[in-house]
């Protein structure tokens, strides 16, 4: 495996996400009885990943022991806000991570160099991670107000992780089954932000970033 740089952090950074996605809905679909410990696992290692991925920006976690001291804190705090029962600021810092690693990505995707493939993959990556961030704040609501959305059990965050995904990312593509709905202001609120971010992202940034590519590629070829 190929270390982790700035030409290939977000091929690493994709996998984890897919990866993330796909357990959490293994997760839901087998009933695991300690789905929960699986779901959060696979957040302290995506993170992991994710911090890795932007080391050129993070210097303290170069070294496999800053990984591993990472690890260790992260699953401790989740312990540690689980037993007490304080949901709301272990969505809140999740959602934190997101948002911050969103912001890393773009700066390099945006704000670094020619447009390449890898860039490319980048984008894919910050549109993963818009909808996750979007999920957890499904999440917020839903903890706060069982009866936000029509369509969701009422369940800890940890049960209605997959499925609130799933309801984010079919919002921001804006496919709309309606098997699960908003209810409540602020979900309505959230659920027509995202679908205007999807549109603009795909036909505005993501169109953009192929087309500077097709020309450069165009200019190089002559």
């Amino acid at each position: 495996m190929k270390p982790i740089s700035e030409q290939n952090n977000f091929i690493y950074l994709l996998a984890a996400l897919v990866f993330f996605l796909l357990l959490g809905a293994i997760v839901e679909q087998l009933h695991l009885r300690f789905g929960q410990r699986l779901v959060q696992s696979s957040t302290v290692v995506m993170i992991a990943i994710g911090v890795w991925s932007f080391r050129a920006t993070k210097r303290r976690y170069w070294t496999g022991l800053g990984l591993l001291a990472a690890i260790i804190v992260v699953v401790i705090i989740g312990m540690v806000l689980e037993s007490a029962g304080l949901n709301y600021i272990h969505l809140l810092l999740v959602l934190a991570f997101f948002i911050w690693a969103t912001w890393l990505a773009a700066r390099q995707v945006l704000f670094t160099g020619t447009i390449d493939i890898h860039k490319i993959v980048g984008a894919v990556c910050i549109y993963l991670l818009l909808g996750l961030i979007w999920a957890l704040m499904y999440l917020l609501i839903a903890e706060a107000a069982p009866d936000a959305f029509n369509g969701l059990q009422q369940a800890p965050w940890y049960d209605n992780f997959s499925q609130l995904s799933y309801y984010s990312f079919v919002t921001l593509t804006t496919l709309g089954y309606g098997d699960i709905s908003p209810v409540s202001p602020i979900a309505q609120f959230l659920a027509y932000m995202e679908a205007i971010v999807g549109i603009f992202y795909t036909t505005i940034l993501v169109a953009s970033l192929i087309g500077a590519r097709m020309s450069d590629r165009k200019v190089q070829d002559r």
